[in-house]
């Protein structure tokens, strides 16, 4: 039976396609995006997070550590993540939800009793399931199970990708999938691997090869101040979502740094700690910019 790792389910999501929607995240990216909002999906790996803030300082963890990982130092609780095992001992017995474990191997039927539950909404709104990360195509197997199984049952199926993958990979899942939510980060190759980590020219031969194929597209493009909202890529970007044979439209997702909290419960530090929300006028500048391409643009998701 094939399984995969999921790290949250969003219910009555309206941000990621049409109508009422269900989002299930599935765990593990190839990128590492210095502005990341989830950055407990890039490790494909279930994860402990600690919330410094929550902790009573009971101790109820410290003796139910089969490694011993816990233990009190300069008066507080600390964990090393080196001797942890990640059993979860310690989320049981913390209170005070200070201790999480983030993703949970889940089979399909587990997914689909769960999002089955919403489907009075999606009937109602038009909306339907969302698969997101992370990226849900480093899952590729599992994504393509849990994309069939919703569409034996009539729902509507979104992915939500950056399109770093191989081509097999996302031609597998084209017949399952009603809409994609393609992330476009940046054109130039090399700023794109400063600011992710890897190259973009398999994500923009795939968006290409999907356009091509008549796929149902929207553009999806972060607006990271200072990265990739300079004239030189808004212009790169536009050319090329112009010249894509099929798309709907460009939506353009204003930074923020809400996430800065979920960092420092991984107890890793966030790259971008002084970069804030892009005005509105400066949206409203960007949107114009695209549009005198002839792009349809929309400001979120």
């Amino acid at each position: 039976m094939t399984t995969g790792i999921i790290f949250d389910v969003k219910k009555f999501s309206i941000h990621d396609g049409p109508g009422i929607r269900t989002t299930v995240f599935l765990k593990g990216c190839p990128l590492q995006c210095s502005w990341c909002h989830n950055p407990e999906g890039q490790d494909p790996r279930p994860q402990l997070l600690y919330r410094p803030d929550r902790c009573l300082g009971c101790g109820e963890c410290i003796p139910v550590c089969p490694e011993g990982a816990i233990r009190w130092e300069k008066d507080k609780v600390t964990t090393d993540p080196e001797a942890c095992s990640l059993c979860g001992d310690c989320v049981e017995v913390c209170f005070s939800d200070a201790r999480e474990m983030v993703g949970r191997q889940v089979t399909v039927s587990e997914v689909l009793a769960e999002v089955e539950r919403d489907v009075p909404f999606y009937d109602q709104s038009g909306g339907g399931v969302t698969f997101s990360g992370g990226e849900p195509l480093f899952q590729p197997e599992f994504l393509l199970l849990l994309l069939r199984a919703c569409k034996e049952r009539g729902m509507h199926t979104a992915v939500d990708t950056c399109g770093h993958s191989d081509w097999q990979s996302v031609d597998d899942i084209r017949d399952c999938v009603d809409l994609f939510l393609y992330d476009l980060k940046l054109i130039d190759d090399e700023k794109h691997r400063l600011f992710t980590g890897v190259s973009n020219q398999s994500s923009l031969r795939n968006l290409q090869a999907l356009s091509q194929h008549g796929e149902n597209i929207i553009l999806r493009m972060p607006v990271i101040p200072g990265v990739n909202d300079g004239e030189e890529n808004l212009r790169a970007t536009a050319e090329l979502a112009a010249a894509l044979p099929s798309l709907a439209r460009v939506d353009l997702l204003p930074y923020h740094n809400t996430a800065m909290h979920k960092y420092r419960s991984l107890g890793r530090a966030f790259s971008l700690p002084d970069t804030q929300r892009p005005p509105d006028d400066h949206l409203a500048t960007i949107a114009g910019t695209l549009r005198e391409f002839g792009l349809q643009v929309q400001i979120g998701g």
